[in-house]
């Protein structure tokens, strides 16, 4: 079994942030799927493919920008013959702005609204774009240059970022387009279907196949072909998302939050959060509240 990737970041405590800067891949090169505790901005210049996002397949489209909370399964999927060019952003959520006296408002809300939602791209207006491309160069630029206040300087431009794009979300003229998830209408309902039941003990390759009316082995290769993963990591994959939020909201023990996630073996459910994660369920949990 192949495991999503546990991406590995820099650790600067005083600047949990980082970029990758106008990356252009292709799909031999593409990071497999994987999911991490970091929130991410992706922002597309140009270039066609796909992104599988937790439970939708999106086209990618210049202007295009991913919100993708923490703990996110995701993957791009670049064109062999025409790669996207994009720019990722990666950063700790305590770096985003919150709120202040009698404001309500948190630069949060955008990722908020996007895991309530489940709707997680944002095609970005001409007008807005300049100010993006801007704001990400600049962004890059502190980093190389590490002058006197960079971090600072960073921080601003990602709040600054972020406040226009939750700006643009609120706008009464701001028109979301349709997601119209790419592929056939039963593998996007029977993804929908899964992010609800993925826990089920039952939920496996044949009962899904027989949701979706489709045998095993098309079920098998489609999937694959559209999301780059197989089923059994994609499972797997939910469920551990799952048990570390489990493990960061709640105070279960670890044996309940296991049982939770559909794992009826112990022993099982460490070995798979390890693969997953790099650490084991308690030291997970121990991290988070250090």
């Amino acid at each position: 079994m192949r495991i999503p990737i546990v991406k590995n970041f820099f650790n600067d405590p005083l600047l949990p942030l980082e970029i990758v800067y106008k990356d252009r891949k292709p799909p031999n090169q593409e990071l497999p799927d994987h999911l991490h505790d970091r929130y991410e901005l992706v922002y597309v210049y140009g270039g066609k493919g796909t992104f599988f996002l937790n439970q939708m397949i999106y086209e990618m489209n210049e202007g295009d920008i991913f919100i993708i909370p923490g703990n996110t399964i995701h993957r791009a999927l670049p064109d062999g013959d025409c790669p996207i060019t994009s720019t990722a952003v990666f950063f700790a959520p305590q770096m985003i702005g919150h709120h202040a006296l009698s404001d309500t408002f948190t630069n949060m809300f955008i990722f908020e609204r996007a895991r309530k939602l489940k709707r997680y791209k944002l095609a970005s207006p001409l007008s807005l774009r300049p100010f993006i491309e801007e704001t990400l160069q600049q962004m890059q630029q502190e980093l190389e240059r590490r002058e006197a206040g960079f971090r600072y300087a960073i921080h601003l431009h990602l709040n600054s970022l972020l406040l226009s794009l939750n700006r643009l979300t609120l706008q009464e003229s701001y028109q979301h387009p349709a997601d119209g998830g790419v592929g056939p209408t039963w593998l996007l309902h029977m993804l929908q279907h899964l992010d609800q039941c993925h826990t089920d003990p039952a939920v496996g390759l044949s009962y899904l196949a027989k949701q979706a009316s489709v045998s095993a082995a098309h079920l098998s290769r489609v999937f694959k072909q559209l999301t780059g993963m197989n089923i059994t990591d994609y499972v797997n994959a939910k469920r551990i998302s799952t048990a570390k939020e489990l493990l960061m909201a709640t105070d279960l023990g670890i044996d309940i939050i296991a049982y939770n996630c559909g794992y009826e073996s112990l022993p099982y459910f460490h070995h798979l959060f390890k693969k997953f994660t790099g650490v084991t369920p308690g030291a997970y949990r121990r991290r988070q509240i250090n």
